[in-house]
């Protein structure tokens, strides 16, 4: 199956969007389209063919809508456009703002005119007595005119969805509109008549039933809620603004000769040698040739502390160098940079369909027909009700059409998932569709991976302890001698730890590997070991008090590695894979939530046990191998949902098999490519800031439907006039202001999300 991105125009509301992806469902070789209300894009999956393409610009061309495929080049400027000043909401609020200004030119003065009278303001005189009622009239005629016309995208997307069966906000509108002003306008031939005839009762009393500024007031104040909703709308998409902004634009060059010259970033290409000076943004991902830097990642990972940066390290473009100078090779450029990646991510996410969205879909398509048919009904039986008295039954059909609001329900899901899939990148944590935002809310079950997730994922030396007889340096010298032959982990973590305590190194000949216990060679013309006490043992090397240091050390989970020089014990030094600093508090506080946590791990059960009794992680099952971690998670799926937190190849299946998978963002592509969420700064504090984030997005989410529906289940009977006896009756133009205030009240609601930070029942240790 392809997947192609298309842009949507004509959209209004929920009834919209619900017929556009109805139309396009249906198109053979389609096999799922989503639409997007809140970006004005929808996302088809489809059978790869060029004519099924055409077929769906043609559905929905022919459902009243538009429907433009992008292409690879379109959809990254799209994309830019969409998170700059610029972006289409923006310009659709400048658009909207434009029409605001004429219509509030017009309403303000056609207001005063026709509500004048009853509240006893000043009124030329030419607008006063009988012998000027058609002059008043007339000149409201002419004040709801450009009103109409600055507006006339509401009738004309109005009628042409009706007229293709497909009802939206905007008919709504613009039946309640005309219909004010049909029945004004047949106001003013009573008017005409009854002057016409010398009947003065007639034509007075056709002139206090003219509804001019309700029509006007109709169209002024749902523009007013269409500007700030387009505001509004604009704001849910500050997390993109800002990371598309986090990217330099141009890069300093150096060429063959060392010269420097600032080039724009796009034409950086794949192994560029590019300077960053101090205070200059990476302008994309690379790795450190000369010199050093401090920098700032806090942009892309959270983290306030900076990092310092020396050759052979990587480099991520947006982050800024704070201090130093250095020069760096391109790796990763345009959209294959870290930033794009997060862009895309993001952007991928807020076009996805959370499943709580398919209860508002199905009530959106069938809101307007139903609500137009209210109306008739209400407008028949005001008829009946008030002895034919037309004016009533008017007021009350149009202020049933005016104030239903299916934007509130279109705007529900969507927006909070913007902001909180936004607000969850500016955390580090990266969320790839909506349904994975939804499912985190109510996981029961944490399963976590031991190596690169609770722990560092690479050895570390955590004891170094000589004979008495013995200096450290003397040992050192010959375990580095050793292990710099090798190129097991361990190995290279004795290495390192001889590096950075500036140890040298004996010579060592006819160096070999004893499966089984370790490293074995000559130096200085004796016998050099390097293993565990099995090997000590093999060779009748005695390891005195040191046999206890050794089973202390595995009682921790280090692996302690003995050496011996001549037939002699030298010494014993413990390599351990590091829990993470912060992995215990993240459980602690799983845990606090309610949150059953488990570690899976293919090391030895003493090993697990020791990680166990450091960060107090419920339940462990060592031993496993990546089939046994796919069955364990199917397992504890009986007891509700499960996340998965993984980083390794061994990982993935687990993790695409939980309800929802978590990627360390240092692990492997494969594990990232298989998850739902992604943590870019690789610490597990992360997993329940994700899921409180989750809880918080499905909290707004569930705020704005209700409002939405209580709103409409509300506001629909009032209008349609049973309080009246009650002396509560909604004017048209009143209808219309709480309509607009609705979709408002959705949009700011979702909008609040963009201050959520995590809370800590417990304390977290300090990031490292």
């Amino acid at each position: 199956m392809a997947e192609q991105r298309f842009d949507v125009t004509g959209m209004t509301c929920a009834a919209c969007s619900a017929r556009v992806e109805n139309v396009t469902s249906a198109v053979p070789g389609v096999e799922r389209a989503v639409v997007n209300l809140l970006k004005n894009t929808m996302d088809v999956q489809y059978d790869g063919s060029p004519s099924t393409l055409d077929a769906i610009s043609a559905a929905v061309d022919s459902a009243g809508y538009g429907a433009i495929p992008r292409t690879q080049g379109q959809a990254g400027a799209a994309q830019s456009s969409r998170a700059t000043p610029e972006n289409l909401a923006a310009k659709e609020a400048e658009t909207v703002r434009m029409r605001l200004i004429v219509s509030f030119v017009f309403a303000i003065p056609l207001f005063y005119l026709s509500m004048g009278h009853m509240y006893g303001w000043p009124l030329p005189t030419f607008f006063l007595g009988h012998e000027h009622m058609m002059t008043r009239a007339l000149t409201q005629l002419l004040l709801v005119i450009p009103i109409v016309f600055a507006n006339f995208k509401f009738f004309r997307n109005g009628f042409k969805g009706l007229a293709h069966g497909s009802p939206n906000m905007d008919t709504l509108v613009a039946l309640g509109a005309t219909a004010s002003l049909v029945y004004s306008i047949a106001g003013l031939y009573r008017i005409g008549i009854g002057l016409g005839i010398g009947d003065f009762n007639m034509a007075h009393d056709a002139s206090m039933d003219l509804y001019f500024e309700g029509a006007g007031m109709i169209l002024t104040l749902i523009t007013l809620g269409k500007y700030f909703e387009a505001r509004s709308k604009g704001r849910t998409t500050d997390a993109i603004t800002a990371l598309v902004d986090l990217a330099p634009k141009m890069a300093m060059l150096v060429d063959g000769d060392g010269d420097e010259r600032e080039v724009p970033v796009e034409q950086v290409q794949p192994g560029d040698v590019l300077a960053v000076r101090a205070g200059e943004g990476v302008p994309v991902d690379g790795v450190v040739l000369e010199g050093s830097g401090v920098l700032d990642e806090s942009a892309l990972t959270g983290e306030s502390i900076p990092v310092e940066k020396a050759p052979g390290d990587d480099v991520t473009g947006a982050t800024v160098n704070t201090a130093g100078y250095f020069t760096m090779r391109a790796t990763r450029v345009g959209d294959d940079t870290t930033l794009a990646r997060i862009i895309r991510l993001v952007d991928d996410a807020t076009s996805s369909k959370a499943p709580i969205q398919r209860l508002a879909d199905r009530i959106s398509s069938v809101f307007v027909p139903t609500v137009i048919a209210i109306a008739i009904v209400v407008f028949a039986a005001w008829l009946f009700v008030s002895g034919m008295d037309v004016s009533k039954a008017v007021v009350h059909g149009i202020s049933v059409l005016v104030i239903s609001c299916p934007c509130a329900l279109g705007l529900a899901t969507p927006t909070a998932i913007m902001v909180g899939t936004g607000r969850g990148a500016r955390q580090g944590i990266l969320i790839k569709s909506a349904e994975a935002l939804e499912n985190a809310h109510d996981v029961a079950t944490v399963v976590l991976d031991k190596t690169g997730t609770i722990t560092k994922g690479a050895p570390e030396v955590v004891a170094v302890e000589s004979t008495p007889a013995i200096e450290v340096g003397d040992l050192l010298m010959l375990a580095y001698g050793l292990e710099k032959k090798s190129g097991h982990p361990l190995a290279r973590a004795i290495c390192d730890y001889c590096e950075h305590h500036g140890s040298d190194w004996l010579p060592v000949k006819d160096f070999r590997q004893v499966p089984g216990r370790g490293l074995a060679g000559s130096t200085e013309g004796a016998e050099a070991l390097g293993g565990n006490a099995a090997m000590m043992r093999d060779a009748d090397i005695d390891l005195g008090t040191l046999a206890d240091t050794g089973a202390r050390l595995a009682q921790y989970g280090a692996t302690p590695v003995y050496f011996a020089w001549g037939g002699r014990l030298l010494g014993v030094i413990g390599v351990a894979d590091q829990v993470k600093p912060t992995s215990a508090a993240a459980i602690r506080e799983l845990s606090a939530m309610g949150i059953r946590t488990v570690m899976l791990t293919g090391d030895n059960e003493r090993t697990a046990a020791a990680i166990q009794e450091q960060v107090g992680v419920d339940e462990v099952a060592a031993d496993v191998l990546p089939d046994g971690k796919d069955a364990k998670i199917i397992e504890l799926s009986g007891s509700g949902k499960v996340a998965m937190v993984g980083d390794g190849v061994n990982d993935a299946v687990a993790l695409a098999r939980a309800d929802v998978g978590i990627a360390i963002g240092a692990g492997t592509d494969v594990a990232i490519e298989s998850a739902d969420m992604v943590l870019t700064r690789s610490d597990l504090m992360d997993v329940p800031a994700a899921i409180q984030l989750s809880k918080a997005t499905m909290r707004n989410i569930k705020q704005n439907l209700f409002w939405a529906l209580v709103y409409n289940v509300i506001c629909i009977p009032v209008a349609a006039g049973v309080l009246t006896g009650a002396g509560i009756t909604l004017t048209p133009d009143i209808a219309a202001a709480a309509m607009s205030l609705s979709s408002i009240f959705v949009v700011g609601n979702a909008l609040r999300l963009r201050t959520w930070k995590p809370k800590w029942t417990t304390r977290p240790e300090p990031r490292s």
